[in-house]
């Protein structure tokens, strides 16, 4: 018995990927000491292998597979919506307590600083790179001492980033430089002594033949491997794409499934006389009844049969319920990643009183986490190296927050403000706060539509006699008119 090879390579196929040591590109490691870093790799990928061998993940499938992976629309929409939510609305950069005016400054200072190393659209692509490869990277482009690049200078680039104005003078930082991780590859490690904190913590990376300091480079992983598994995902992590390819291509198959099924719903067929076909002799009959046919199966045409040879038949496969099962598989996608049907694909919820407000506010609060765990210490090392090298020193009070990415409606900011403005007329009524206080107030928020009320004019009112005039002016309004007494006379 032989099996046809197609069969063959499908059933390869469905197995599961393999864990293996991860071999880079040719040119990433310096070729002189390639076969010494690749060593260092001690992972026993035969006890991994052995050890689960019904694993639907498995091993790492390699950057080539995962960039073609992100070439479908299914994906790369997946990972786009995650990296823009993160950076949308970004961070405000803030002044802890009181500052002076000298601190407001720095803080203008800093934030067009920001914008001009474009940070927001450095630490989108970094965010973009974890999931779709499971690791993004943004190089620190500093001058050296001699005002060159650093990536000029071998030595320099070895060397560590302190934070330090010892360091990193004014004027150093050049640029903030995405790159791929496939073009990277850890160096030395600690994978002896779990007790030290440089346990499975690269101090150098490789890049393109030139060693760089580890603290040149900021790692961005959100879904961390265990650290058996580190060395084989190239110090990566569990991509999502890679979380998601099994929902995905459960999508994919049974959308074609669906297309397949409405496009042959119907089969009709001729019973009629085959003998001289299966026989293997050549019957021109055949394929010209089968031509008649095809050209009057519509609606419009006209059937013949034959009445002693030929019989019609047809079968119709029923479509109720097709819809339902491919919206569940695309469903299972958003499950994955924790993005609302709304948000990937724009999809409504039906029903009566449907809402997907409260999906929504689950997933602000998931990229907020995220936020915090993927971009705060990176964000605070950029905006300490930011300040070292446009001011020569570190403000300790100037931090940063991440804006909400929750916006009300203007019906709901309108309803907001009044109920603000009640509340504020029942403190000033009672005498808790006056009426210039809560012109300070207005003024010092940035959502009010009066932030920026001249203050210089203070408004000083006595409610006693604001009182007393509307009584009075009141009291006038109703009394009756009276002639002056010369028109009496």
């Amino acid at each position: 018995m032989r099996v046809h090879a197609q069969m063959l390579e499908e059933n390869q196929r469905r197995q599961r990927r393999r864990f293996e040591t991860y071999d880079p590109p040719k040119g990433v490691i310096p070729e002189a000491i390639r076969p010494a870093v690749l060593a260092m790799d001690t992972t026993p990928y035969d006890m991994l292998n052995g050890s689960y061998p019904d694993a639907v993940i498995g091993g790492f499938p390699g950057y080539p597979y995962l960039s073609q992976m992100a070439q479908l629309p299914e994906y790369r929409r997946m990972v786009s919506v995650m990296a823009e939510e993160m950076t949308r609305k970004w961070i405000n950069v803030t002044v802890a307590g009181d500052g002076d005016e000298s601190k407001a400054a720095r803080v203008t200072q800093l934030a067009a600083a920001l914008a001009r190393y474009r940070v927001q659209e450095a630490f989108r692509l970094a965010a973009g790179h974890d999931g779709f490869f499971g690791r993004g990277q943004i190089y620190l482009d500093m001058r050296s001492p001699t005002g060159l690049s650093a990536w000029t200078e071998a030595e320099e680039l070895r060397s560590p980033l302190f934070i330090s104005a010892k360091k990193i003078a004014r004027g150093a930082l050049h640029a903030l430089r995405v790159v791929d991780p496939v073009w990277t590859y850890p160096g030395m490690y600690n994978a002896d002594n779990p007790l030290s904190n440089d346990f499975y913590q690269p101090t150098e990376w490789y890049v393109m033949e030139k060693t760089v300091h580890a603290s040149r480079l900021l790692n961005f992983v959100s879904r961390p491997v265990p650290d058996m598994l580190k060395a084989a995902y190239n110090f990566g992590e569990l991509s999502l794409t890679q979380m998601a390819e099994p929902y995905v291509n459960n999508w994919l198959r049974t959308r074609d499934s669906v297309g397949d099924t409405l496009h042959a719903f119907s089969l009709s067929g001729i019973k009629t006389k085959l003998g001289t076909a299966l026989q293997g002799k050549y019957d021109p009959g055949y394929t010209q009844r089968a031509e008649l046919f095809n050209q009057t199966r519509d609606n419009r045409g006209l059937l013949i049969l034959d009445k002693e040879e030929e019989d019609f038949f047809q079968v119709n496969t029923p479509l109720s319920g097709l819809d339902t099962l491919q919206a569940q598989a695309q469903e299972h996608m958003f499950f994955v990643s924790g993005i609302p049907s709304v948000k990937f694909a724009g999809l409504s919820p039906t029903g009566l009183n449907a809402s997907s407000e409260g999906e929504i506010r689950v997933f602000y609060d998931t990229i907020a986490a995220l936020q915090e765990k993927l971009f705060r210490k990176p964000l605070k090392r950029v905006l300490d190296i930011i300040q070292l090298s446009e001011f020569g020193d570190i403000d300790p009070d100037i931090t940063f927050e991440f804006e909400p990415l929750h916006e009300l409606t203007r019906e709901q900011q309108a309803t907001l403000r009044k109920i603000e403005a009640e509340t504020d007329q029942i403190y000033a009524s009672v005498g808790a706060m006056t009426n210039n206080e809560v012109r300070e107030k207005l003024a010092a928020d940035p959502d009010s539509p009066y932030s920026r009320l001249d203050l210089r004019g203070d408004i000083d009112i006595d409610d006693d006699e604001a009182l007393f005039d509307d009584d009075k002016e009141e009291q006038e309004r109703k009394a009756p008119e009276v002639d002056p007494p010369e028109r009496r006379d």
